[in-house]
């Protein structure tokens, strides 16, 4: 019997377990938001939400919209693909709030 580990399953771990990553994801489950509040809300450096909201662009699990306004303006957003976390993100929520010490 083959013991590894399915490819997909390594790659979705992989994405998700970045620092930040899942947290950035639960912040946006609540809805399209400014890069200045995701870096208040969930207390990252400036760069590495850039990196990571790029990583994550990139895997089409958040969308980046840019409105032509003065100045501009710029949402990040969950995608199909990342909306699809949701559940998951949830499971993870009611499991830490049984197991886990605050």
């Amino acid at each position: 019997m083959d013991k590894s580990i399915c490819p997909r399953f390594e790659k979705a771990m992989s994405i998700l377990s970045q620092r930040w990553t899942g947290l950035i994801i639960y912040q946006l489950l609540g809805g399209p938001q400014r890069f200045c509040s995701l870096e208040s809300s969930i207390g990252v450096s400036g760069r590495v939400l850039s990196e990571r909201l790029k990583d994550l662009e990139n895997e089409g699990i958040v969308k980046r919209e840019v409105f032509p306004e003065t100045p501009v303006r710029i949402e990040y957003s969950l995608t199909d693909k990342g909306v699809a976390l949701e559940p998951l993100m949830r499971d993870i929520e009611k499991w830490s709030q049984s197991w886990l010490e605050a």
